[in-house]
């Protein structure tokens, strides 16, 4: 990569880095379509969004100077209308707000996300979604994007509850798959879920007092799997309303953490589904 691409910055309060101070505290306001990418593999990730077709694309990034040479290679499958800051430890820890010890930063932005029934629509035959319902955690809606992309789901849809996938913690902790798998969120729970059903899909609602264990669904050719937040879990007219399935586990136990359950449940179903290798 060209050395004259690269701009140093020595001012934190320099405009053209302006998205990046202060990360913590523009988390919690919105960042309306933008999003910080931390970290090497969700940059790889956003590295390769940027250069499809899709909804993302990357804007800016921020590096710590004595990593550039490390990630050259990375730094290089980014155009060349990128711009590509790099700072020393003590004016990037500035500019972020506090100790940023990876020294890996980028802004991307996500155009809206599609329409809750237009990507529904969009689904192939067969299909395998992940809905996730009043999950206001960001760790865990990170896991629920990490494991639909590792065990082969078309699209996570949230309902409006649900917090958004683009915060920074939410996206690290999916390493990325927040920026590769289709998702929508809107609308209510029954609103979701009634959109689902109309079009073939069999709804399962994980929980563990669920009807049937998991290992035994027989799925078919569409399946929704539904994770509802830890605690309270899944409304009783959800769980009376469709099927509903329980990971078995060990006794006084009150509930798996959400990720896990996510994880074990898509297994079960995309192996069941015939959709993993």
């Amino acid at each position: 990569m060209e050395p004259d691409r690269l701009i140093e910055i020595t001012d934190p309060g320099d405009v053209r880095i302006a998205e990046f101070t202060s990360i913590r505290e523009r988390d919690l306001t919105g960042r309306h379509g933008q999003f910080v990418a931390e970290g090497t593999v969700v940059l790889s990730m956003l590295a390769r969004a940027h250069a499809g077709a899709g909804p993302v694309k990357a804007e800016k990034l921020l590096l710590l100077k004595n990593r550039v040479a490390g990630l050259s290679n990375l730094m290089a499958q980014f155009s060349s209308d990128v711009p590509i800051y790099v700072a020393e430890a003590s004016v990037l820890d500035a500019i972020a707000g506090f100790h940023l010890h990876r020294g890996v930063l980028a802004i991307g932005s996500r155009a809206a996300p599609p329409d809750l029934i237009n990507l529904i629509g969009s689904l192939p035959e067969r299909s395998l979604v992940l809905v996730g319902c009043g999950i206001s955690n960001h760790d865990n809606i990170g896991s629920l994007f990490r494991n639909a992309a590792g065990f082969t789901a078309d699209a996570v849809l949230l309902d409006e509850t649900c917090c958004d996938p683009l915060y920074r913690k939410a996206l690290r902790v999916s390493v990325g798959s927040v920026l590769s798998v289709p998702y929508a969120r809107q609308g209510g729970a029954e609103e979701v879920l009634g959109a689902l059903a109309e079009t073939g899909f069999e709804i399962w609602a994980l929980s563990p007092s669920g009807t049937v264990e998991i290992g035994a669904i027989a799925p078919g050719r569409r399946v929704a799997l539904v994770m509802g937040t830890e605690g309270e879990g899944l409304p009783p007219d959800i769980l009376d309303r469709f099927h509903s399935a329980r990971i078995p586990q060990a006794p006084g136990l009150d509930s798996l953490n959400v990720g896990t359950a996510s994880g074990i449940a898509l297994y079960s179903i995309a192996r069941a589904m015939g959709r993993l290798g």
